[in-house]
C-alpha cells in the first residue's frame, strides 16, 4: 500500500494545508489550492494523468497519515472535517464507478 504523510504540526491554516498537500502528493504546478482541486487531483490516483506522484493499481489504496492529529483537531476542526468529507467523497466516487476505494485516511 502506498503511504503519504502530512505533518499536522506544520498545518496552521488552509494555505499551509495546501502547501503540505502539494509537496506530499506531488500535485502539478497548476494545483488550485482549494478542496475542489484537492479532490480532483486525488481522484486520478489510478490514471496516467500526472495529477499526483502516485499511480495506484486497480485495487490498491493510498494511505494518508496525518500526524499530530489531536492538536490539529483542536486547532482546525473545520479543516479536519473537510478532509474527512473529501476522502469519503473520493471513495464514494469510486463506488459509483464500481471500483475499489482508493484512500485510507489515518489520524496519528
Amino acid at each position: 500500500m502506498a503511504t503519504v504523510q502530512l505533518a499536522g504540526d506544520r498545518i496552521t491554516d488552509w494555505d499551509s494545508f495546501h502547501t503540505e498537500s502539494a509537496q506530499a502528493f506531488g500535485f502539478p504546478d497548476f494545483y488550485g489550492r482549494n478542496m475542489d482541486a484537492w479532490v480532483d487531483c486525488l481522484s486520478y490516483l489510478r490514471d496516467e494523468d500526472g495529477m499526483t506522484r502516485f499511480r495506484l493499481k486497480p485495487k490498491e489504496m493510498l494511505r494518508i497519515e496525518i500526524t499530530g492529529s489531536a492538536d490539529l483537531h483542536q486547532r482546525l476542526p473545520e479543516l479536519v472535517e473537510d478532509v474527512e468529507f473529501c476522502c469519503t467523497a473520493i471513495n464514494d466516487r469510486c463506488e459509483d464507478y464500481e471500483e475499489a476505494p482508493m484512500i485510507e485516511l489515518i489520524w496519528k
